[in-house]
């Protein structure tokens, strides 16, 4: 799955947890911008491991901090 695909498909899973309805953008963070706690932060990265089929290590959740490092992680990922 390419990049542009991989986004497309990362933002469908995003909607349910983005609960104040930011605009995403690569530039989006999870902490600051959708304001998402601990929790709704494993939910989404368990979430993100179901659909694409990979595990996401905490060391690389730790480096992911907004949408576009997301896409190049789990672009990565499946490669």
């Amino acid at each position: 799955m390419d990049r542009a695909a991989t986004a497309e498909k990362i933002a469908e899973l995003i909607e349910p947890f983005n609960k104040k309805g930011v605009a995403i953008t690569e530039a989006t963070t999870f902490a600051g911008d959708l304001e998402w706690d601990s929790l709704t932060v494993m939910d989404f990265v368990a979430a993100i491991e179901d659909d694409f089929d990979i595990i996401i290590s905490m060391n690389q959740q730790a480096e992911i901090e907004n949408y576009g490092q997301l896409i190049d992680a789990v672009t990565k990922l499946q490669g």
